[in-house]
């Protein structure tokens, strides 16, 4: 079912934003991918809006939408909405395959869920990596406590050795050599 659009995973990976704990695409990334108007693809959306429950779809809050706005840099004015933008998940995306039925928005909607899913795979594998890193450092630290163990131990002995110690061994005029005298 190819409809001839090319469409890579990496370009859509640049996309994907963390946002609220949640990866997402914003609406307008969304329209250009489909090549439809923003507005358009927000219409849609509102008409199905029992499709797009919380954990599907979001519109930012006010903050959420100026600090992108800084992100992105100056935005120029019609270039994009002045409307809060609204924040689609994996499940949000999947789903506007079916509110916007064309043969774009499926092969659109296939190189979306593939990029998601690199993602996933990313991240999985990073998280492994992260965990054997903690080990290590985890490992590396009671080494270092050791280790530090070890020289304070030297310290100890140093200073035991600088002290003026007792000769060791038969004293003359000790008091065994008294007792004898005696």
């Amino acid at each position: 079912m190819e409809t001839g659009i090319q469409i890579k995973t990496e370009n859509i990976s640049g996309l994907i934003h963390f946002i609220r704990g949640e990866k997402v695409i914003l609406d307008f990334d969304l329209a250009q991918l489909y090549n439809v108007e923003v507005k358009s693809l927000k219409r849609a959306v509102k008409r199905n809006k029992l499709r797009f429950p919380a954990d599907f779809m979001f519109e930012l809050s006010l903050e959420e939408h100026h600090s992108l706005r800084y992100q992105f840099g100056t935005l120029k004015k019609g270039e994009h909405s002045k409307y809060l933008s609204y924040a689609f998940t994996e499940q949000g995306v999947a789903m506007l395959s079916g509110v916007l039925n064309s043969k774009n928005a499926i092969t659109v909607n296939i190189a979306i869920m593939r990029a998601f899913v690199q993602m996933r795979r990313f991240l999985e594998t990073h998280r492994d990596l992260a965990l054997k890193i903690e080990e290590l450092e985890r490992m590396v630290s009671s080494h270092d406590e050791n280790i530090q163990l070890i020289f304070e131990t030297i310290r100890q002995m140093i200073e035991k050795r600088r002290e003026p110690m007792e000769p060791v061994g038969f004293k003359i005029g000790g008091t065994r050599e008294r007792e004898r005298k005696s």
